[in-house]
């Protein structure tokens, strides 16, 4: 009992509500968003190009409106974002059930695609505001497991409930995201969550103006490059699930059955490992994090590359998702690191420019793929992932140079 509430009173209580309503927001959107494609086949005559082009459309306005929505989040405040993009995923999800013209579809794929970016920044800069410092890292680390529980318990519920991918599952996402809603807005009444820069863990700090914040964004030379880092590390990431798909498929007997039993393992490495292994490396700092995430990151990549059986394989993916659990929440935390706590949602939201990779590694991955085969295409993967350290490295040294500088400025005027 007494360890159960030590690990409630560690965090705030809302930073409590959002990893449980990840969860289940997470769990009801997995039986119906990823079975979207099928779902349109069966119940619209759309081509397969123009429902890869609907499937497609929302994760590509999210690369724009994750930056979108913490700059919006900064200027006007988390908890009213947070609550209307929650609000607009409940409309875009009971619309696919509604409506069967085409450009009505992408419409609300594309506000789909909005909303989700919006709330996956906002609830991560919520949570940093009432998450002191030293704890950010162990956050984002809880949240990304919390995704990754709703992720797999989500799809193997529906199939089970047999309404995978159906109608009902998209109207059960809505209702999902309403309720969420409700309880969120309430629990932020309840604890004096309000929008207001001193009630959000920023001190006295002024809301910046819209012109400035373009100053600093556009001056801010850490900024630029982690995010071109993490760029080059999504896209290792990125094409993974869907050129690896590709490869087993094409020179792996049993391919796709193996490529299902992989996802499957990444899955429950992630569920398996990452408590444990968030503690472990919490004494190291966020470069040393990120470092070891990329280099086992490559050496999965290698293993994909020379594996020629089913256990070298899933050994392989065990090793690349210990690298992306190191890697996931230090980049938040190394955003956060350097982020001006008046600007801590603009900062996020650039960060989340880094998903573009989520569009070039299977379009560049495809590419390679193509042209030099599976092995060579997972080898410059591994590069890729290796190269990105140049930039966090890069990025590290100005930061702490910048930090001298600012430091030495505040002893001089004392």
């Amino acid at each position: 009992m007494n360890k159960l509430k030590q690990a409630w009173e560690a965090y705030h209580p809302v930073v409590h509500l959002l990893m449980v309503g990840t969860v289940f927001v997470m769990l009801t959107q997995c039986m119906s968003l990823p079975f979207l494609a099928i779902y349109l086949s069966e119940t619209t005559t759309l081509s397969p190009a123009y429902i890869g082009v609907i499937v497609g459309a929302g994760p590509l306005a999210g690369t724009i409106g994750g930056f979108v929505g913490g700059v919006l989040s900064d200027l006007f405040g988390r908890r009213k974002l947070m609550i209307l993009s929650m609000l607009m995923m409940a409309v875009a999800f009971s619309c696919f059930v509604i409506f069967s013209h085409p450009i009505a579809l992408l419409v609300i794929s594309l506000l789909l695609g909005l909303a989700a970016s919006f709330y996956g920044t906002v609830s991560k800069v919520m949570m940093g505001d009432l998450t002191p410092e030293d704890k950010r890292f162990r956050v984002f680390s809880n949240r990304y497991l919390a995704i990754n529980l709703g992720v797999a318990i989500g799809p193997v519920l529906g199939a089970f409930l047999g309404i995978a991918g159906s109608g009902t599952a998209f109207m059960l996402t809505a209702i999902s995201y309403v309720c969420f809603a409700a309880v969120l807005a309430f629990a932020c009444k309840k604890y004096g969550i309000v929008d207001k820069p001193e009630q959000r863990g920023t001190g006295n700090t002024e809301k910046p103006s819209l012109s400035n914040m373009w100053q600093v964004l556009s001056r801010d030379v850490v900024l630029l490059i982690f995010v071109f880092g993490g760029i080059l590390l999504v896209t290792v990431h990125g094409q993974m699930s869907v050129t690896l798909s590709q490869y087993l498929r094409e020179n792996i007997a049993e391919g796709v059955p193996l490529f299902g039993v992989m996802m499957s393992v990444n899955g429950l490495t992630v569920l398996l490992l990452q408590i444990p292994l968030t503690r472990l490396v919490e004494r190291f700092s966020l470069f040393s994090r990120i470092a070891g995430g990329a280099v086992l990151m490559a050496v999965g990549e290698v293993g994909f590359a020379f594996s020629a059986s089913w256990t070298w394989f899933i050994i392989a993916m065990i090793v690349f998702t210990l690298g992306e659990i190191l890697i996931v929440p230090a980049e938040y935390a190394q955003i956060d690191q350097i982020s001006p706590a008046n600007m801590r949602g603009t900062y996020y939201g650039a960060q989340s420019i880094s998903n573009l990779g989520s569009f070039l590694g299977p379009w560049a991955g495809g590419m390679v793929l193509s042209a030099y085969g599976g092995p060579v295409m997972f080898l410059v993967m591994a590069g890729l992932a290796l190269v990105s350290l140049i930039f966090y490295r890069l990025g590290q040294r100005l930061h702490e140079k910048k930090q001298r500088g600012s430091g030495a400025v505040v002893e001089a005027a004392s």
